[in-house]
């Protein structure tokens, strides 16, 4: 197969790969009754009628005059629906729903944005096949950002639904929960090792973790380094409900020395005593699924902010890891050899692990034992992204995206925290080794779990 054939297949991929995120974004509005979809279900979010907008003003502003050459038709509306929130303390938006577009233009929008995209993407990929104009050099890559953004924002509008009441959301088939065994949590000892972090410059996949080939990556992953990591050991399973429960019942969210200032600070200002997932029953506790409310599932993993992480990490005479700690965990071997995922090469699927869509919510930490790490770490992709101590920031040889100079550096503020790993509503494509997620640290509806380090 020649390079413009190969190139041709690729971008037909990626044509696949919009439509497959377009339909699993429609589908989480379609959950949303349609007289609450101007509802703000979290407080620092912007409301639900923001992202039917958002996800095609991205693609369009991202592609209109880079890759198709294209005037806009309504600067208004893309400037409206292109810029979120980021959710750190502080005040808090007060718009009102009369603020907005009628649903009705914001879906004529939507439609018409589709259409300009769609009537133009194949001369554009056809284009830069047979040219080597400038302009178009760089489309797969616009592509994946279109891609992974929608896929990213498919995760953010399930959190955010989680969290409005049960009678505006229409309930869709979920599947089956998977069974496990009795849990025995115990710790693992990771040997010391290498940890590389990253992808290469030249956007070569070198362990096989991209099905075609070529790896791409934002900004914050490259450039890829090796890092020594000592000997250290590591909970074989997420922290779970049953044991949080442990800390909150010795009186771990009123212990002074458990928190930092700044942390101590945000619990006693927002009166913080529990899991924004955990409701008090009459006599334990209850969780909140994403269509209903159920007794406390003990074998969980417990979702929290890396504040009540790191508080109960304190109490339990350990600490959150690293993120080199977590890559040694996750990825590394006996031997130098690092693998792509924790179970080897093998490209993610529903025997491994928690993610992809298809579950609505967590399953218990011991559910897929094929998805082990070397070193016998369990649960470490999907079922909830994993707290790290690392704040995010650039590795070294980091360069912005110059066509979107802020998606990470304008977090490398000290202010944010990477997690890793994913949670049952991240997509396939983004459970690379590479991946960085960041948030933070007083932020408690993100689906992030954690696990315990110790020496």
């Amino acid at each position: 197969m020649s390079v413009a054939q190969k190139s041709v297949v690729l971008h037909s991929e990626l044509l696949d790969r919009i439509a497959e995120a377009r339909a699993r974004t429609d589908e989480l509005f379609q959950i949303v009754r349609p007289d609450s979809l101007y509802e703000r279900p979290i407080a620092e979010r912007h409301r639900i009628i923001f992202y039917v907008g958002h996800l095609e003003a991205f693609d369009w502003n991202l592609l209109r005059e880079r890759a198709l050459g294209k005037e806009s038709f309504d600067p208004q509306l893309d400037h409206l629906f292109a810029f979120g929130i980021d959710p750190v303390d502080g005040g808090l938006p007060t718009d009102q729903p009369s603020d907005w577009p009628g649903i009705e233009q914001v879906r004529a929008y939507v439609s018409r944005v589709r259409n300009e995209i769609d009537a133009e993407l194949e001369p554009a990929i056809a284009s830069e096949v047979s040219t080597s104009a400038p302009q178009n050099s760089g489309l797969n890559q616009l592509l994946n950002v279109a891609i992974e953004h929608r896929l990213m924002h498919a995760e953010t509008l399930a959190y955010m639904l989680h969290q409005l009441p049960v009678d505006r959301k229409i309930r869709p088939a979920d599947s089956p929960q998977p069974t496990a065994a009795p849990l025995s949590p115990s710790m693992v000892e990771i040997p010391a090792g290498r940890a590389t972090l990253g992808l290469p410059r030249d956007n070569s996949a070198r362990d096989g973790s991209a099905r075609n080939g070529s790896a791409f990556g934002w900004d914050n992953e490259f450039e890829e380094y090796t890092v020594e990591v000592p000997a250290f050991n590591i909970d074989r399973y997420k922290v779970t409900n049953g044991e949080y429960r442990n800390f909150v019942a010795a009186g771990g969210y009123d212990n002074r020395t458990l928190w930092s200032e700044a942390d101590w600070h945000w619990r006693t200002a927002a009166r913080i005593s529990r899991p924004i997932f955990w409701n008090r029953a009459a006599r334990d506790w209850t969780s909140r699924t994403m269509f209903g409310e159920i007794p406390l599932p003990l074998d969980w993993p417990v979702y929290v902010s890396h504040a009540e992480a790191s508080a109960y990490a304190r109490w339990a005479g350990k600490a959150l890891p690293t993120e080199a700690q977590w890559h040694r965990a996750a990825y590394g071997t006996l031997t130098d050899e690092q693998r792509a995922y924790p179970w080897g090469n093998q490209f993610p699927d529903s025997t491994l692990g928690n993610f992809d869509f298809r579950r609505w919510d967590p399953c218990p930490v011991n559910s897929h034992p094929q998805g082990d790490s070397a070193f016998g770490v369990s649960d470490l992709v999907g079922n909830g992204w994993e707290w790290t101590s690392t704040q995010f920031g650039p590795f070294p040889g980091f360069e912005a995206f110059p066509f979107y100079p802020g998606y990470s550096a304008n977090f490398f503020d000290g202010k944010h925290f990477v997690m890793k790993g994913g949670s049952p509503r991240t997509a396939a494509c983004m459970l690379r080794r590479s991946f960085r997620n960041w948030f933070q640290p007083h932020y408690q509806y993100v689906y992030a779990a954690f696990r315990c380090v110790s020496h």
